[in-house]
């Protein structure tokens, strides 16, 4: 029977201890290099930890802070209720935002905003119809979709300024009318 050298398994339990010493210490390392220091002096262990603690934190906050921004702007509550938009009146049991319409007018440039949800896409077109219908000139059309939400802004011209106040107005409605008509 084969005794075990005490020595020889002592000093297996120090290499191991130092490896594992060694590699929390790069683990430290690591997480310290990736925090941004307010100090170029020197910190103990603790001070690091405290300091990545405290970032991740402050992540974390505006990452939430965030969030809310977003989910507020795009018209949707969030699941805890504390959506940062003050009125939910045009949200939906989705949480998706009931189509919108902004048409804003300064001398003879028109900028038309509408918010859809992807299935009223086709509102985009039947607002370009409209606006040539009351003798618009498109001058720019895009759009970006963000999740389930499009969001289209027409840039235009009208020909007579003067008439502009009756002619948005005019606008308006008939595109109110295709929401209602459309369901959207």
């Amino acid at each position: 029977m084969e005794q075990s050298n005490p020595s020889s398994s002592r000093s297996d339990r120090k290499t191991i201890e130092r490896n594992r010493r060694n590699h929390m210490k790069a683990l430290y390392s690591e997480l310290n290099s990736l925090v941004p220091h307010q100090t170029s002096r020197e910190t103990s262990l603790p001070e690091q930890l405290d300091e990545a603690t405290s970032y991740i934190k402050k992540l974390q906050t505006n990452l939430e802070r965030m969030k809310e921004k977003k989910d507020g702007l795009m018209g949707m509550e969030r699941p805890n209720g504390s959506s940062s938009s003050s009125s939910n009146s045009g949200v939906m049991a989705m949480g998706i935002r009931s189509a919108q319409i902004e048409i804003h007018q300064n001398g003879a440039a028109l900028e038309v905003v509408l918010i859809t949800g992807l299935d009223c896409q086709f509102m985009f077109n039947e607002t370009i119809r409209v606006l040539h219908e009351e003798g618009a000139e498109i001058v720019s059309a895009s759009f970006t979709v963000v999740e389930d939400t499009v969001f289209h802004t027409i840039h235009s011209k009208v020909e007579e300024p003067a008439l502009g106040d009756e002619a948005t107005a005019r606008i308006s409605e008939r595109v109110n009318k295709l929401f209602v008509r459309d369901g959207c």
